[in-house]
């Protein structure tokens, strides 16, 4: 039985011009991850790369040893981030641009749009939240050079598909209002242009504290932790054809109880001299999916290490005994959930591949090794003998 591996990869490890207005010249995620520092006795930081050290994605020997360790550890292929504010404004195309015109790596790919915001707080704790890219909607025309964009990588043979359509995530359905229309145009442009169609994922939370309205605007609702349905059938209702759950928020209310979650959010929010909350990653992880990722068209997330304060300081939770043991029977959990899928809908979202300033990476470090990408490799045979 064979399951498909997908992992999420991010591009901001070369430097760029608005990165250098806002930060000072060659600032990268690298940036954030040689600054941070151990909050507490044992705390995991700073986090240092191995083997592929700390690297610059404008070069192709790095891609490619990133695809062969990929490969090693059983991966399908590469999600990359992919940023597009609007009116053709990119941020952090190089790398894939790169990766598609060279034809290197000969690894799989498919693309994930992050349509948010690009501000000075998204990277880096400290100082104002500035805006450098705003996340807009212009309309058909700006769709239609969207889709123009992305076409020749849908036609690519790396590219990634599920039922023969190529693979796009949106990362953030609810804020985007119009987005039952892009899908419908990009659709016709897909069959116009030769292609079976597109299939849509949206990412979202298995367990939310939002809800998206019929007129596109935003509510807050109490999390069910109980069923996921009426999270995933509204975007399938819009037209998305599969859903990416995202179970963290899920697991930390049942590790410690969905009021005292939020209302520790809340405190960390508006008192952020108090020390970083500490979560268990055996505890966390166990409570990940619910009962509706086991659906045909829902893919769930798998998550090795998690901890944020190389970005965000102390005001998000920090996973601690995140070990490759531990990733190995988290995985193993998410493929008993995908088992009875059809082969093709066998998918498991691994976030993620680089996300190292995130402390959410799959990459050798010098405490671990290649031991994330040992257990991976390790569970997926398992699952697959």
């Amino acid at each position: 039985m064979k399951v498909r591996i997908i992992a999420y990869y991010l591009p901001q490890f070369h430097p760029i011009p608005e990165n250098d207005a806002a930060w000072g010249p060659g600032f990268t995620e690298w940036t954030n991850v040689a600054q941070a520092r151990p909050l507490f006795r044992g705390h995991y930081q700073p986090r240092i790369p191995a083997d592929l050290g700390f690297y610059d994605l404008r070069l192709p020997e790095v891609r490619e040893q990133q695809a062969a360790l990929a490969r090693e550890a059983g991966i399908e292929g590469f999600c990359y981030w992919h940023y597009w504010f609007g009116n053709g404004k990119m941020l952090l195309e190089r790398p894939f641009e790169e990766v598609l015109k060279s034809g290197k790596p000969d690894f799989p790919f498919c693309l994930a749009w992050a349509n948010h915001d690009w501000t000075t707080g998204t990277w880096q704790k400290g100082g104002s939240n500035r805006m450098i890219a705003k996340q807009e909607y212009p309309g058909e025309e700006d769709y239609k050079a969207h889709f123009d964009y992305v076409l020749p990588a849908f036609r690519d043979h790396r590219y990634i598909t599920v039922d023969g359509k190529p693979l796009f995530v949106i990362y953030d359905p609810y804020k985007f209002a119009d987005v039952t229309r892009f899908m419908s145009l990009w659709q016709d442009l897909a069959v116009a242009n030769g292609l079976p169609g597109v299939y849509f994922a949206a990412q979202t939370n298995n367990t939310s504290t939002i809800r998206r309205r019929e007129n596109g605007s935003i509510e807050r609702v109490l999390p069910n932790l109980n069923s996921s349905a009426n999270v995933y059938q509204p975007f399938l209702d819009l037209g998305f054809n599969g859903i990416i759950s995202n179970g963290k928020p899920r697991g930390e209310m049942l590790y410690l109880g969905k009021y005292r979650k939020i209302f520790l959010k809340l405190l960390h929010k508006y008192c952020p001299f108090l020390p970083a909350s500490r979560w268990d990653y055996p505890k966390v992880v166990q409570h990940f999916f619910a009962p509706e990722d086991a659906w045909e068209n829902v893919f769930p997330i798998v998550m090795p290490q998690w901890d944020r304060t190389a970005r965000t300081g102390k005001s998000e939770g920090i996973y601690v005994n995140a070990t490759p043991e531990a990733f190995r029977h988290h995985v193993e959990q998410a493929l008993n959930v995908v088992k009875e899928k059809q082969p093709d809908h066998r998918i498991v979202i691994l976030r993620s591949w680089n996300e190292w300033a995130e402390g959410n990476y799959m990459e050798p470090d010098l405490r671990f090794g290649h031991g994330f990408i040992d257990a991976l490799k390790g569970a997926i045979k398992d699952f697959s003998s």
